[in-house]
């Protein structure tokens, strides 16, 4: 029987074992992963460039593009060079590596999405406050929370969980390494210990989702009374996008680890994560330019000076 202190590596698991598939999926990914670059780049180049867009909503917009990049190129890059080179392996501390990288950046981004719903709260209940309750000091103060507790967050479970004897082989059920699927092949009873962190941290998100459905709660009801049409539009157009994000962020990572058992499979598995861990940070530039005028007018002012005859 293996141990944590004789396993060098670990094999995550394979999209597929036929050649072209593997090209396939390693061309899927590129695609997906050089979207990601280029929607969240433009997104923190376009925020940094223009004077108009220094303000609360656009500040923690620039951090969550900044989450985003570092969250997909946590886990994207390692399985499109596994597809290449035709393996599975990853390295015992590589893999201590890339679940801290993924807890951190997705731990702070969960808690800077809560921050975000508090931000829209105050701008659209509470608009005669907003300068004092989030000023320039109190934004970076928030900020640096939630990428703090994200750092804490991922540094204790990333010690706890790599703390545990395992026993059971060296085979994850993954395509990048997550703390469930290392648990599995621990035979200790110390992995009750992480267990309860992980009840923890799931309190924890809890209480942020609730948090942030009570915000949105009090914006709604707030934004139907605005009389205008106009002014209701102006409203959602800045509420939408960050309601669609904590969705499809929420659901799909609920659904990935608290789906039955019954219904679980190799494929639906594989399929679900990629939905929560490769997906959000390449669509989530697209989400929050769409509706956004002012972001769109202060990348069209980019482009146009930085390629003035192509406009």
């Amino acid at each position: 029987m293996s141990n944590s202190s004789s396993i060098t590596q670990f094999l995550l698991l394979a999209f597929t074992d036929t050649r072209e598939l593997q090209l396939l999926h390693f061309w899927l990914f590129l695609g997906i992963y050089l979207a990601a670059l280029l929607g969240n780049g433009l997104i923190i180049t376009t925020i940094a460039w223009d004077q108009h867009l220094h303000t609360p909503m656009y500040f923690f917009l620039l951090n969550l593009a900044l989450l985003d990049l570092g969250s997909i190129s946590t886990t994207v890059p390692k399985s499109m060079a596994n597809s290449v080179w035709d393996t599975r392996a990853i390295s015992y501390t590589g893999c201590a590596a890339q679940l801290f990288l993924f807890v951190f950046f997705i731990s702070a981004e969960y808690f800077l999405l809560t921050i975000m719903s508090y931000d829209r709260y105050v701008a659209i209940c509470k608009p005669l406050h907003y300068g004092t309750l989030l000023g320039s000091r109190a934004c970076v103060h928030m900020a640096a929370a939630a990428w703090a507790t994200g750092f804490l967050n991922a540094l204790l479970h990333t010690a706890n969980t790599f703390s545990l004897p395992l026993c059971k082989g060296n085979a994850l059920g993954q395509f990048f390494c997550e703390i469930p699927q290392i648990l599995k092949l621990s035979c200790s009873h110390s992995y009750l210990r992480e267990l309860g962190l992980l009840v923890v941290s799931v309190w924890l998100g809890f209480g942020c989702f609730v948090f942030i459905v009570v915000s949105y709660v009090q914006i709604f009801r707030a934004v139907l009374r605005i009389p205008s049409e106009q002014g209701r539009y102006k409203a959602f157009s800045t509420c939408l996008p960050h309601l669609a994000v904590v969705s499809i962020f929420a659901s799909t990572s609920c659904f990935a680890h608290l789906k039955p058992p019954s219904i679980s499979s190799v494929s639906l598995d594989l399929a679900v994560s990629v939905l929560y861990s490769v997906v959000p940070p390449a669509v989530n530039p697209l989400i929050y330019s769409m509706r956004n005028q002012k972001l769109k007018d202060a990348l069209r002012k980019l482009m146009t000076g930085l390629f003035p005859y192509s406009y």
